[in-house]
């Protein structure tokens, strides 16, 4: 019997290799508002985390919330930077159809993002009812807080959910929830970010650059102490 009952994707960047657009984004919006922020800091600091918490610590590092009007213009921009070069990442979306587990998606972005993303990837089928954005809690990634919504939304067990995350932020609030998390390091944005080792410090259940391995490694879990 596996130790899993259901499966939570983030999307950017495990899902679809977007994260090297959303930076890029990103960092030209805050450099728009006056702040000079690198390439290597925003990939350290912002990576999986809200935009909510994002503008937050711009007013603790710079004194400044990212304003209206950047927010805007970072949408339009990236939403034509999706429609030109997303895509999802090896193996997807075939993958998903070996997995013999539930699964659903918990992502940091708003949900009309995480919507634009998968429908342009031809993902949407597989999540369209399944769908959580760090919009419906108080506290975005590195919190639990939008994990235990998943699950609770999706009626499992925290301590029977398997997360499959490719940023600290993330990997962070998995494991506060409880949760089993596997490491994702195949997306283009984990060596320009210099992101493997502090994957690896964070010491999550597995590591994998890979996406076609998933499915024998979810199968591969089984029914232990650690997971009752």
């Amino acid at each position: 019997m596996s130790a899993i009952d259901l499966i939570i994707f983030d999307c950017d960047g495990v899902l679809v290799d977007s994260e090297p657009l959303a930076m890029r984004v990103l960092v030209a919006a805050i450099a728009a508002q006056g702040i000079e922020v690198t390439t290597e800091t925003a990939y350290r600091d912002y990576l999986g985390r809200s935009l909510a918490s994002i503008s937050a610590s711009l007013v603790d590092s710079h004194g400044a919330p990212l304003g209206a009007a950047a927010l805007q213009s970072m949408r339009d921009d990236l939403y034509a930077l999706y429609r030109q070069e997303l895509r999802a990442n090896p193996g997807l979306p075939a993958i998903l159809s070996q997995l013999d587990t539930p699964f659903c998606v918990a992502s940091s972005s708003s949900p009309e993002r995480i919507l634009l993303s998968l429908e342009l990837t031809g993902l949407l089928p597989w999540f369209k009812h399944t769908i959580y954005s760090a919009s419906m809690v108080e506290h975005g990634k590195p919190a639990p807080d939008l994990f235990l919504h998943a699950a609770q939304a999706m009626g499992a067990n925290p301590r029977r959910c398997l997360v499959i995350e490719d940023s600290p932020a993330g990997i962070t609030a998995a494991q506060r929830a409880g949760m089993r998390v596997f490491g994702y390091v195949g997306g283009s944005h984990i060596a320009r970010g210099g992101l493997l080792a502090e994957i690896e410090t964070l010491g999550p259940d597995d590591i994998f650059d890979d996406m076609h391995a998933l499915p024998d490694r979810v199968r591969s879990l089984r029914t232990d102490k650690k997971a009752l």
